[in-house]
């Protein structure tokens, strides 16, 4: 007689003896958590914070568990006569295996020391289980042929996330020892003379404001097409990456990799963007290039330009960023362009709003300011007088507003054929960058000159520094002053060349 053979899951056999085995489990464990919280009150204050009624693999468990949950809620006495009690009102103490059950768990230890230790293996085992659930779905939608592929990889990152982030999370941490790290924080700013305690932009009025951009924070750059928004933050890399020597990841969907990095030769070697794409070099430029984007090449800058990047490829990219090159600052152009994944229904408000929480989330995470593009609405165009871009103005959704650590507004008024300031100065070049939100800090506007030949932003250089640059010509020696002004022209991201030809100043 032909026996019929049955088809075991991979994922339940023991590699060892070929045979089945039960799901990661520790009974013994589970009976002297519950037993400890039946007798002493420190042990439930140790265990409630680390498991959920669902880390107990037997059922019963659960059961009372979620009785000594509710109890402790209510600040009601928890023990073996209030849990029969509770249990037996809600019909459920003969299900746990009556008074008898109860009492027995309380056998099965003398002490309440070591309940925390016990409550995260057992929270461990659950998270093995819930692996090995997670990837029994999955193995099972991949034989399907159906099923869309790129769909089910986001489906099995979104559910790998929700095993961490339910059973990982970050305890609380003590004021003592908050404040040392504080304190070692406040030691470190004090040796920087500079003031700049985050990462510095290179900006010199900004990293004053800000005293650099701090971790965790989220900061977002907001502006209309054609502001400069991509040049600003290549600018900004750049000056991370080259002058602080600390790596910078880019994810930019709108751009491609090759297109910004054609940028950053364009802004490194002050050759006109338009000649770089065109291939119009002389043997002088072409030379040039090679000369001055020698540091380029060995920045460490890292460009991911997939299109449509949903918010858990981002956190996974980042995470393995961060691990291998312990990345210092991310940029995301734009944020409008992203989505959230997998999720179903809602509107796009809804969904920039999902997209705006994860990477506040990301960046606390990870320790590391976030820096994200953002469109403006019409409105701007619409609204009359000099048309600076308010907070309303912020497209989509108001989540980005609330949670942003930092707003910032790119506004060039010589684009909107604004010649001149109040004060009758040229507005040629000028860009500004208006911080509209700062949590933490002062709102200001500063002041920054866009090259839009080479596609970058450098220092503000005002009437009142030119001036003073000046002016040691007759109390100092000429080659003194000769000396200051090439310190001016080889300083990052300074004016690359003071005055023009005509003597006259940049603006």
């Amino acid at each position: 007689m032909e026996t019929k053979k049955t088809i075991q899951n991979p994922l339940l056999r023991n590699p060892q003896n070929d045979g089945i085995h039960l799901p990661p489990q520790a009974l013994d464990l589970e009976e002297a958590i519950l037993g400890a919280m039946l007798l002493e009150k420190n042990a439930v204050n140790d265990a409630i914070d680390v498991l959920s009624p669902k880390s107990f693999y037997k059922e019963a468990h659960r059961t009372i568990y979620e009785s000594i949950v509710a109890l402790f809620q209510k600040a009601e006495p928890v023990d073996i006569f209030t849990i029969t009690e509770h249990l037996r009102q809600r019909g459920e103490l003969e299900k746990v295996g009556g008074a008898f059950y109860l009492s027995k768990l309380t056998q099965h230890i003398a002490s309440g020391a070591h309940v925390e230790y016990y409550a995260r293996i057992v929270g461990q085992k659950f998270i093995q289980r819930e692996l090995i659930r997670v990837s029994s779905d999955i193995i099972k939608r991949a034989y399907d042929e159906t099923t869309d592929v790129l769909e089910l990889l986001d489906k099995a990152e979104q559910e790998l996330f929700s095993v961490s982030e339910s059973n990982l999370r970050k305890s609380y941490d003590s004021m003592g020892d908050i404040l040392v790290r504080s304190l070692e924080n406040i030691e470190e700013a004090r040796k920087n003379k500079e003031g700049i305690s985050g990462v510095a932009t290179g900006f010199t009025q900004l990293d004053q404001l800000t005293s650099g951009f701090q971790s965790g924070q989220m900061i977002v750059v907001a502006a209309r097409p054609a502001m400069g928004k991509t040049a600003f933050v290549l600018s900004m890399a750049r000056n991370v990456a080259i002058d602080s020597q600390k790596p910078v990841a880019v994810f930019s969907l709108e751009m491609d990799a090759v297109e910004l990095v054609n940028r950053l030769i364009s802004s490194e070697a002050e050759i006109e963007s338009g000649k770089i794409k065109k291939g119009l070099l002389s043997d002088d430029e072409f030379k040039m290039i090679y000369d001055r984007t020698g540091k380029l090449s060995k920045a460490p800058i890292f460009i991911d330009d997939t299109p449509a990047l949903s918010v858990f490829e981002l956190r996974a990219k980042c995470r393995r960023l961060k691990a291998k090159h312990d990345i210092q600052m991310v940029i995301i152009d734009y944020l409008q362009l992203m989505h959230a994944g997998s999720e179903k229904g809602g509107n796009r408000e809804q969904e920039i709003s999902a997209i705006s929480r994860s990477i506040k989330s990301m960046a606390k995470e990870l320790g590391i300011p976030f820096v994200a593009l953002s469109q403006l609405s019409r409105a701007v165009e619409t609204r009359g007088g000099d048309k600076r871009p308010q907070l309303s103005d912020l497209r989509e959704s108001g989540a980005i507003e609330q949670d942003a650590d930092m707003v910032m507004f790119l506004y060039r008024p010589e684009y909107y054929g604004l010649d001149q300031d109040e004060a009758g100065n040229s507005t040629k070049g000028l860009a500004q960058v208006i911080v509209a939100k700062h949590r933490g800090g002062g709102l200001e506007t500063i002041n920054l000159k866009f090259m839009s030949s080479f596609t970058k932003f450098v220092n503000f250089v005002s009437m009142e520094q030119a001036t003073l640059d000046s002016k040691p010509m007759d109390k100092i020696s000429s080659t003194r002053a000769k000396s200051r002004m090439h310190e001016v022209e080889e300083m990052p991201f300074a004016v690359p060349n003071g005055y023009d030809a005509d003597g006259e100043l940049p603006f």
